[in-house]
């Protein structure tokens, strides 16, 4: 009598590296495992001869949801609330720059604007020393910013910045030219922005 064999295919993974990312299902920050899969011939349940690659995923180990490796590059709770804060610290000192940095009205409108993003200690002193940052060290900030917001949220962000020069008076040129700039960081177009600043002037 021949000598009885079991053998199938099955697919074994190999896990590539762990970290925190966005679990859509989960709805916040959740350990993933980055893993690859090959499929093998088995002998007795054992994988023994390898066979093509399966591609990879990502796991959460929560709820054990698979998604593409994609997923990775969107950012976690943590990274877009500090995103946040640093953007909107770089866009009201890129507007004050613009104008009176020093007039009170304006400032305490930026402190409140930074304040409302979660910072609850920020201050004059940080505000001061937000002001002091090179321009080339703000906009990626600012960028970072805009890349993770919807449309209608960059409008909001750049009208926040308009109400802050609009605290002492009416826009100057330098303002304007400013804000125009502010927007392109964002991600909007300059029609866009002319519009956004438009219309906010209108409802101060």
């Amino acid at each position: 009598m021949p000598p009885f064999i079991i053998w199938g295919l099955r697919v074994v993974y190999r896990t590539l590296g762990k970290g925190v990312f966005f679990c859509r299902r989960c709805g916040g920050d959740r350990t993933y495992r980055h893993r690859v899969g090959r499929r093998f011939i088995t002998v007795f349940f054992l994988p023994l001869l390898p066979l093509t690659r399966t591609g990879q995923h990502v796991q959460c180990l929560s709820c054990k949801t698979r998604y593409v490796t994609e997923v990775l590059k969107l950012p976690t709770t943590v990274q877009m609330q500090v995103a946040v804060g640093a953007g909107m610290r770089a866009l009201v000192a890129g507007i004050l720059n613009a104008g009176d940095p020093a007039n009170p009205l304006a400032r305490r409108r930026a402190i409140d604007a930074v304040r409302d993003t979660g910072e609850r200690d920020y201050d004059e002193e940080a505000l001061s020393e937000d002001l002091s940052e090179p321009a080339a060290q703000a906009r990626p900030k600012i960028a970072a910013l805009g890349s993770q917001l919807q449309v209608e949220a960059r409008e909001w962000y750049l009208a926040e910045a308009i109400r802050i020069a609009l605290a002492d008076g009416p826009l100057t040129g330098a303002e304007r030219v400013a804000a125009e700039h502010l927007a392109g960081t964002l991600g909007m177009t300059q029609a866009h922005a002319i519009g956004v600043i438009a219309l906010t002037e209108q409802n101060v």
